[in-house]
């Protein structure tokens, strides 16, 4: 998803148990025209390195286990029928304006489609974020996706600064450790004060350990990477399937490429008429409606172990517990403590799934009677924390995105003037989410754009996904994307459910109808609802 840096997306839309670690300058223009042929350079003709790199050949080899920037885990096992994941490299421009200077890896994976004789060309999924590697995702939920490996090569790849490809680096795991164990929601001047230190500290770590690499990690950068990767793949067109922030990487691809886009399905959709403040508020609104609807569901229970008969008193006990958190943790794993904000971290993360309420109904009752080791670990989910102590550096990668991407600034006295609205709109997560508008106080690179474009007229159809019960892209994103895609572009899909993102959660209906499109082309009526 499009996070708040607060709240990143290592909780995935297909994520079936979040106690697994998941997940500039030259970015400002719309680079690339929307021909069928695009050049690698955004101006001019093809250079003979442009030339070179949409030529270049890919060489294909087992893949190995994921890296330190991916996350923890062994190397991805052959899916159902024996197919092997293949893993290889592509070289791009780091700077597009300027194709003959310095290049970049970026890591693929892939599994070759099952009926060769009907093969329509290689699917790129990319799953959010920002920050989350492909690379190492994709294994993970093939099967979710092997209908589609029958046409399909399943693709995908770690955007640049994510993962394997030339992974961002900012702070270390002992200062990590240390940083979410702080208070990032300050009450008083001198907890102000602290927040504001750590948070130019921990930019400074970026700068220092990046800095080269933070004007390019932008999204207008990954789409045009998409589109080279489209041609070093052999494809004329692009397929591709975008979960949460993977949405606003396709949109933005469609508007630079319109004539390019084959098919394109967008699940979970991020809102691209919001920019950073409302981006916040409708993810503090999103997150708030997920936890009345856990609440309602335990209340209705004679067996959940939180106490309340109605929504409001399960939210109200819920509210007391960390309330209590934040005048005294209690232990958590090894010698860390639970705090309230890591609290409030793993309450989030619980919430991306439907599938995950039992574990947090399990960690709240626990961390209310002194244990706070589950809560913990569902924060360090959502952090990209693995049990060894390591970091992946999903949540240094959303930052630079985010902030390549967005212009807006917050001031210190900004952000406690927009305080009030989030604590309207979530009693839980409103200071946690509002805090977060700092986030990009103070990085060494301005931001693209208040909103992205991503009108694509021209394009072939795109199919846009929408769940109302989305905590982390709220449904009303889905509509804005499909008229913003354009008309006869824009083609919206509702899925009535829980949670983040819908063709995994369940819906037959849902299933079906991305299955048709995607397989033989077979676009579903606009407004059409599943259950």
């Amino acid at each position: 998803m499009r996070t708040s840096p607060a709240l990143r997306a290592a909780a995935l839309a297909t994520t079936a148990t979040v106690l697994l670690p998941l997940a500039g300058c030259s970015d400002g223009d719309d680079g690339g025209s929307g021909t069928s042929t695009p050049t690698v350079a955004s101006t001019a003709a093809p250079t003979a390195t442009a030339r070179k790199l949409t030529s270049q050949k890919l060489d294909w080899k087992p893949c190995p286990a994921p890296n330190a920037a991916q996350g923890t885990g062994t190397a991805p096992s052959p899916l159902p029928g024996g197919a092997a994941w293949q893993c290889s490299f592509m070289d791009a421009p780091l700077d597009y304006a300027d194709p003959d200077s310095r290049t970049i890896e970026l890591a693929l994976i892939r599994a070759v489609a099952r009926n060769q004789d009907r093969r329509i060309g290689s699917l790129i999924f990319n799953f959010g974020g920002p920050g989350a590697s492909g690379v190492a995702t994709l294994p993970s939920f093939g099967t979710d996706y092997d209908t589609l490996r029958t046409r399909y090569d399943l693709v995908s790849f770690d955007p640049r600064g994510i993962g394997r490809s030339e992974g961002v680096e900012c702070s270390d795991d002992e200062t990590l450790d240390a940083r979410y164990e702080k208070d990032g929601t300050p009450d008083d001047a001198e907890e102000e004060k602290a927040f504001v230190e750590d948070q130019e500290s921990y930019i400074a770590d970026c700068e220092k350990n990046s800095g080269d690499e933070l004007p390019y990690v932008g999204t207008t950068n990954a789409a045009r990477d998409m589109d080279l990767l489209r041609q070093v793949l052999g494809d004329d067109k692009l397929y591709y399937f975008g979960i949460s922030y993977g949405t606003e990487l396709g949109g933005v691809y469609a508007h630079l490429y319109p004539k390019n886009v084959g098919r394109a399905v967008l699940d979970a959709v991020v809102d691209p008429t919001e920019d950073a403040l409302e981006s916040s508020l409708g993810q503090a609104e999103g997150f708030q409606l997920a936890l009345d609807n856990f609440a309602a569901d335990c209340a209705e229970r004679d067996d959940c172990r939180i106490p309340g008969a109605t929504s409001k008193e399960v939210q109200d006990w819920i509210a007391g517990v960390l309330a209590k958190l934040e005048k005294k943790p209690v232990p958590g794993l090894g010698e860390r403590e639970l705090t309230e904000t890591q609290a409030t971290t793993g309450i989030a993360s619980a919430l991306y799934s439907k599938e995950t309420w039992p574990l947090l109904e399990q960690g709240l009752d626990e961390a209310d009677g002194g244990n706070g080791g589950l809560l913990l670990a569902l924060a360090d989910s959502l952090n990209g924390r693995s049990e060894d102590g390591h970091y992946d550096n999903s949540n240094a990668a959303n930052a630079a995105v985010n902030c390549a991407d967005s212009r807006q600034r917050f001031t210190l006295e900004q952000t406690r003037k927009a305080l009030p609205r989030f604590r309207e709109a979530s009693p839980v997560f409103g200071d946690y989410l509002g805090w977060g508008l700092m986030s990009c106080t103070g990085w060494p690179v301005t931001g693209a754009w208040e909103t992205p474009d991503v009108s694509a007229p021209g394009s072939a159809p795109i199919l846009v996904i929408g769940n109302t019960g989305d905590p982390a892209t709220p449904y009303a994103g889905a509509k804005a994307m499909a008229t913003e895609l354009g008309k006869g572009v824009g083609i919206e899909l509702t899925y009535k459910g829980e949670g983040h993102g819908a063709y995994n959660g369940g819906s037959t209906c849902v299933q079906k109808a991305v299955d048709g499109y995607l397989l033989e082309g077979k676009v579903p009526k606009s407004g059409t609802v599943c259950g």
